[in-house]
C-alpha cells in the first residue's frame, strides 16, 4: 500500500470513529463557545478597546478548545482495545500514522473553528473579515495541531496525560500564539512597520512538521 493510501485509511478510520460518538467534537465546540461567551460579558467591549481583546479571546478559545481535543484521539485509542497498538503492528509507515493523525486533529478543529468563527463575529461585533483571516486561521491552527498531535502521543501513554499534555504543548506554542493574536490585531486595525507575522508563523509550521516527522517513530513506540 502506497504512503497516501495508508494515511488515508487511517484518517479514514478516524473520521468514521468520530462520527460514531461525536463526544470530540461536541465538547470541543461548547468549550470554545462558551470561552467567547465569557470573554464577551467579562470585559467592557468600548468601541476603543474591542479590537484589542478579540483577537485574544478568538484563540484563546481556539487553543483551549483544539487541546480537548488532541488530549482525547489518541487516549480513546489507547483507551478502547488498544486500537493504536494494533495499528503499530501493521507494516505502516510511522509518518503515514502521524500525517493522518495530524489530518484528522485539523478536521476536528477545523469544525469547530467554523461554527465558532460566526459566533465570535457576533458577539464582538467584528466583521468576519473572511478573505484575510482564514489563512490566519489556517496557519495558526496547523501549528498548534503539529506540536498536539507529536505531544499528545507522548502524553497518552502516561495516567497524567490531562495534566501533562499542557504543560508539553503550551512552552511550545507561545510563538505562534502570539504571531496568530497579532496578526489578526493587525487585520483589526492595520499598524505600520509591524513585523511579517503570518510569514513567521508559516516558517514555524514548516520547522516544526519536519522535526516531527523526523520524531514521531520514535516517540509513538516508547
Amino acid at each position: 500500500m502506497s504512503f497516501f493510501r495508508q494515511v488515508l485509511a487511517i484518517l479514514w478510520k478516524d473520521i468514521r470513529c468520530e462520527l460514531r460518538s461525536k463526544q470530540t467534537w461536541l465538547g470541543m465546540g461548547m468549550f470554545a463557545l462558551l470561552v467567547l461567551v465569557v470573554f464577551n460579558f467579562t470585559f467592557d467591549l468600548r468601541v476603543d478597546n474591542k479590537n484589542a481583546v478579540a483577537p485574544g479571546a478568538l484563540w484563546i478559545a481556539f487553543i483551549f478548545a483544539s487541546l480537548l481535543g488532541l488530549g482525547r484521539t489518541i487516549a480513546a485509542e489507547r483507551e478502547q482495545g488498544g486500537t493504536l497498538d494494533r495499528l503499530l503492528l501493521c507494516p505502516v509507515d510511522r509518518k503515514a500514522i502521524y500525517l493522518a493523525k495530524l489530518l484528522g486533529n485539523l478536521l476536528f478543529i477545523g469544525v469547530v473553528e467554523i461554527v465558532a468563527l460566526p459566533v465570535f463575529a457576533i458577539l464582538f461585533d467584528v466583521p468576519l473579515l473572511v478573505g484575510g483571516l482564514i489563512p490566519i486561521v489556517l496557519l495558526g491552527t496547523l501549528g498548534i495541531a503539529i506540536i498536539g498531535t507529536l505531544f499528545s502521543v507522548m502524553a497518552a501513554a502516561t495516567r497524567a496525560r490531562e495534566l501533562l499534555l499542557p504543560i508539553l504543548v503550551f512552552p511550545l506554542i507561545v510563538p505562534i500564539v502570539i504571531a496568530a493574536v497579532r496578526a489578526t490585531e493587525d487585520l483589526m486595525t492595520p499598524l505600520v512597520n509591524e513585523p511579517p507575522w503570518l510569514g513567521l508563523i508559516i516558517a514555524f509550521d514548516i520547522i516544526f512538521l519536519s522535526v516531527s516527522m523526523l520524531t514521531f517513530q520514535y516517540v509513538i513506540e516508547e
